[in-house]
């Protein structure tokens, strides 16, 4: 299951959160359930644990299981954060993991993508206290061939009480022609050893993803993070002999402890 939109969403939940004094640090721990497809384009649904353990640093430095390990920070309107971080794999069966099913017997033949430690970069700027833009990129260190994808968006406040966030996020994606192909394509090889066709999948705009965040906070320790959304295929991605569903849910709630 991608978990890409989730991330983001909690990332965008998580940051202003952290509000720290100098030399100052916090811890979260959290755990709960999210939902989504099986992989891009599958007509699947699939059910895997969230575990979150975030712990940042007022000096910007942060290690978690959303957000990765890395560096950001906010100067005036702008925010920026360098990450090293995970793609997860594509299985071509249906194989069960400790984070749920990480692939699909209806892509037997299509050989299986190896996961990749990736540099996960954005940057944000908000014209108004409760508006923000952002552009980010997910950028392969490893298995560089699975290709780089781009995303550019929108994330609006609509709730900003002191017990409870409200934000709703809009995002469209763009892959070069290695990310495409290696997600959406199909080789002559693939062609002869699976029941698809041919198919070679072009670069540019491939998706576009909304989200709806609320995070409660019960107390100054406990809170409850819920997110709802979904994920629209478009153009090359959307016409591959891969995609069986253009359009996909994703879903996720978890609660958190802060130390």
């Amino acid at each position: 299951m991608n978990l890409r939109l989730i991330s983001t969403a909690a990332a965008c939940l998580l940051l202003p959160s952290l509000a720290l004094a100098a030399d100052d640090s916090q811890f979260l721990l959290g755990g709960g359930v999210a939902a989504g497809a099986r992989y891009s384009g599958s007509k699947q649904n699939t059910v895997a644990p969230l575990i979150l353990l975030d712990y940042s640093h007022a000096s910007g430095f942060f290690a978690s299981t959303m957000r990765g390990i890395g560096y950001g920070g906010q100067q005036g309107p702008l925010s920026y954060s360098a990450a090293l971080g995970y793609r997860g794999e594509r299985k071509e069966k249906n194989e069960k993991g400790v984070f749920g099913n990480t692939g699909s017997a209806e892509l037997k033949g299509m050989g299986d993508i190896k996961g990749s430690a990736s540099a996960m970069l954005s940057l944000g700027y908000k014209p108004v206290s409760m508006l923000e833009l952002n552009v980010s990129a997910d950028v392969p260190l490893s298995q560089r061939e699975n290709g780089k994808n781009f995303h550019a968006g929108v994330t609006a406040q609509l709730l900003d009480a002191p017990n409870d966030q409200l934000s709703l996020s809009a995002a469209a994606g763009f892959a070069d022609s290695k990310y495409a192909q290696t997600y959406y394509g199909v080789t002559a090889k693939q062609a002869t050893t699976s029941n698809f066709k041919a198919y070679q999948a072009k670069s540019g705009l491939y998706e576009a993803n909304l989200m709806l965040s609320w995070q409660h906070k019960i107390d100054q320790k406990w809170s409850v993070t819920t997110m709802l959304g979904a994920n629209h295929l478009l153009r090359e991605a959307s016409r591959s002999p891969l995609t069986q569903r253009k359009t996909s849910p994703t879903g996720a709630v978890y609660v958190s402890y802060a130390y």
